[in-house]
């Protein structure tokens, strides 16, 4: 490779781990140019990337960078899963890896936090951003019809209990 076409990369790179709200690296060594689109796809589909990357300019990429400290992980044939979501490189990696074993998880990053290979299983555990949005809005809303429930109940029993009473008399 030019070293112009080096430096180029080592720079797309420095973008991808400066911008990415998660990095996960694993080994994709005997996976099938059908199994890595499978994997592409899926991580299109949930909004992260999925990249192969030569060890030494990852390593170089990473070098000044919050996320240094997962450039020991760079041996081996490694890819690079990463998303602006902190969880969803992370779920569909880690989902792909539990079917098929030629996708071994070896680490990766959280914001300036490094993971080791529990830590990226135990981030995809967790519910993704729209999920979380979606159960706070709940939350919110919840409260506001408890309220309008309680607020018509007492009107409800007044209105029964006259009813009652009118029968009463009519009867």
């Amino acid at each position: 490779m030019e070293k112009a076409k080096k430096s180029e990369v080592v720079e797309e790179l420095k973008g991808v781990f400066a911008n990415a709200g998660s990095v996960v690296v694993a080994h994709y060594s005997g996976m099938t140019v059908a199994q890595m689109g499978d994997l592409r796809s899926r991580m299109r589909a949930a909004g992260a990337s999925f990249k192969v990357a030569k060890n030494r300019l990852a390593v170089r990429a990473l070098q000044g960078t919050a996320v240094e400290a997962i450039s020991h992980l760079f041996k081996g044939p490694t890819g690079i899963a990463y998303s602006k979501d902190p969880v969803a490189a992370s779920k569909v990696a880690v989902a792909y890896a539990k079917d098929n074993a030629k996708l071994v998880i070896l680490g990766g990053s959280v914001g300036a936090t490094a993971l080791d290979a529990e830590g990226v299983k135990a981030l995809a555990s967790l519910p993704s951003l729209d999920e979380l949005r979606g159960k706070i809005v709940g939350l919110l809303l919840a409260p506001a019809t408890k309220v309008a429930g309680v607020i018509q109940a007492p009107a409800g029993q007044l209105a029964r209990v006259i009813g009652a009473y009118s029968k009463k008399e009519a009867a």
